[in-house]
């Protein structure tokens, strides 16, 4: 029989995708994002789903939803929001009150009561009030009798994700197994890490404000596509959620002079916005940014705008549309983004990319089966720091 597991805070559902993968059945999931919610029931047709906020939610709802009783479940799974958290959020702190959803998680685990508990979100978490949301985690699963515990951050690129992304995870069980994390499949040398046009090549040309969401052919015929290409196709013949935002003539006249890896220090002084031409050439690097074909993505924002980061397509001058935003996540084509683009950036941005949950998910499933040597223990202080030892 296939583990189980319940999803908080599923958003679009990468985490759910990710532990899908790797077999998992995902039973019940809650959000209270409209957009989001239509994404993930469309994508997941056998998760029952709670809509609402989570504070409006109980224990036994849940439990009712997934059809189990408390202690039945096998992994508790979630990222509460972490724009509180976030390095790009300038007035971040535990102030804010998206910073105390996990206390709602916690919530939740003492009336689910399940093996598992895999928490994710953003490093930054680490860092703010001196760690005081990390140390109030671990506390509050130690209290309910989650006596093994460790949080480390992944780097998405190590399990075949073409995108700089880190982010941290927090694994806790009652059952006395050591935690296992995963052994990364791609480490940049032996195995090179997936790249940009790797991930997004067979996609169709688009010009500036071109492209459609109903769905066009894909460029490239699927005996050319690679290897990653192929997965995400996974038999669909049509891209949906493809369309270029329409940018104006200016940025039009800034691409022009911004080559691949390039950035804002390439576009000439007269045609830099006026906040730009006060900012130190060391500064803000990624904007107005041009993806290497060779190379990985910057991380994934909940806003593809070059004005953020670097987002230009890396061989036509457009910014890089939902679908190609979604690869570089690592979802499969057959994700169909829901609402306004804005809310589709915004749902692909948030998401834990569906290949690194896969690598959690599936250490799991191999510590569950005894196959020790799918999974590594760590010991050390390479856990629960916020320093990288992969």
């Amino acid at each position: 029989m296939s583990l189980t597991a319940i999803d908080l805070f599923a958003g679009a559902g990468g985490l759910s995708e990710g532990f899908r993968q790797a077999g998992f059945s995902i039973l019940a999931a809650n959000d209270f994002d409209e957009h989001a919610a239509e994404t993930f029931k469309r994508t997941h047709p056998d998760t029952t789903f709670l809509d609402g906020p989570i504070q409006d939610i109980t224990a036994d709802d849940i439990l009712d939803a997934a059809g189990i009783k408390r202690g039945e479940l096998d992994c508790l799974i979630g990222g509460p929001p972490c724009q509180a958290f976030s390095v790009y959020n300038h007035q971040r702190g535990m102030h804010d009150e998206r910073s105390g959803l996990f206390k709602e998680y916690l919530r939740i685990v003492q009336g689910v009561l399940p093996r598992w508990v895999v928490m994710e979100n953003v490093t930054g978490m680490t860092s703010i009030a001196k760690g005081k949301a990390v140390q109030d985690i671990q506390h509050g699963l130690s209290n309910l009798g989650y006596g093994q515990f460790q949080y480390k951050i992944l780097r998405a690129e190590q399990f075949g994700v073409p995108q700089e992304r880190r982010r941290i995870f927090f694994v806790a069980n009652r059952i006395g197994s050591d935690i296992p994390w995963p052994i990364p499949s791609h480490n940049g040398a032996d195995v090179d890490f997936i790249s940009v046009d790797q991930a997004i090549s067979d996609l169709p040309s688009l010009n500036n404000g071109e492209g459609s969401e109903a769905g066009l052919p894909y460029r490239v015929n699927k005996s050319l596509a690679t290897g990653y290409q192929k997965q995400m196709r996974n038999g669909k013949r049509k891209v949906f959620n493809h369309v270029a935002p329409k940018l104006s003539n200016v940025n039009m006249e800034r691409m022009e002079y911004i080559p691949q890896g390039g950035s804002w220090r390439d576009i000439p002084y007269r045609l830099l916005p006026a906040g730009m031409k006060r900012a130190k050439r060391s500064d803000h690097t990624k904007r107005y940014g041009r993806l290497l074909p060779e190379g990985l993505s910057s991380t994934i924002l909940t806003k593809c705008d070059i004005h953020w980061g670097t987002y230009i397509h890396p061989h036509q001058d457009r910014i890089i549309t939902v679908r190609e935003a979604a690869r570089l996540q690592s979802f499969p084509d057959h994700f169909v983004f829901s609402g306004p683009r804005t809310e589709q950036y915004r749902q692909v941005g948030n998401a834990v990319p569906p290949f690194l949950a896969r690598a959690v998910a599936k250490a799991i499933v191999a510590c569950e089966r005894g196959d020790e040597e799918l999974y590594i223990i760590e010991k050390d202080s390479s856990c629960n720091t916020i320093h990288l030892t992969l």
